[in-house]
């Protein structure tokens, strides 16, 4: 019976709206930045930065910002320094090492 009355719920009803209809999910998944694995749920180990985008020649920060976001394996292997700084070199925010 129980079966049965889920059946005939309407699609509607299994979704997550907010007040104006708009479906919204509780859990979106990320991908970490360095390695392109999706960061599970119960990986508490993660974080998520974002690194300001600053005007070279003034030094303020412009409103923009780039998301990085990095799984618990590569913090744990020691190499989520390494991985923030490639990250932002290739994204133009930072210049490399010794000005690279």
């Amino acid at each position: 019976l129980l079966v049965l009355l889920l059946l005939c719920l309407p699609k509607t009803l299994s979704k997550m709206q907010n007040n104006e209809g708009d479906v919204v999910d509780l859990y979106l998944p990320r991908k970490c930045s360095a390695t392109n694995t999706i960061i599970e749920a119960k990986d508490h180990a993660s974080v998520q930065i974002q690194v300001a985008q600053v005007d070279p020649s003034t030094g303020l920060y412009t409103g923009e910002q780039k998301t990085i976001a990095i799984c618990g394996a590569v913090r744990s292997m020691g190499e989520s320094d390494d991985s923030i700084n490639r990250l932002t070199q290739e994204a133009g925010i930072s210049v490399g090492l010794h000005g690279n």
